[in-house]
């Protein structure tokens, strides 16, 4: 996914968090703020309780991964934070997959 496509900024993260509009499943929790812009921007995060370094960012491959194949349902006016919880790490590609739209048709982020 290409950078234009990520919140990558702590003010930006900042941003979506005091908007406080949030969905969640039991797999990831959902920040989501609509903006005026061409395409959506996703940030996401993986926090320490989920594992070591590596651990982590398999799972934000896989997250990544989702959204790329979701892109073209999703919305293009808005700014979303996914935050992975605990037990994330222990799911296949196809499973996170499923918890990650169920959470985004929650969010009302898909068309």
């Amino acid at each position: 996914m290409k950078k234009s496509y990520r919140v990558k900024k702590e003010k930006e993260f900042q941003d979506v968090f005091l908007k406080k509009q949030s969905c969640a499943n039991r797999r990831f929790v959902v920040y989501v703020l609509k903006k005026d812009q061409k395409h959506f921007r996703v940030g996401i995060s993986v926090g320490k309780k989920i594992g070591n370094a590596v651990t982590r960012n398999a799972v934000k491959r896989k997250i990544r991964a989702s959204v790329y194949t979701l892109k073209d349902n999703i919305e293009p006016s808005y700014d979303f934070i996914i935050i992975a919880r605990q037990g994330v790490e222990e799911l296949t590609s196809e499973e996170i997959m499923t918890n990650l739209e169920h959470v985004l048709k929650l969010a009302k982020i898909l068309k």
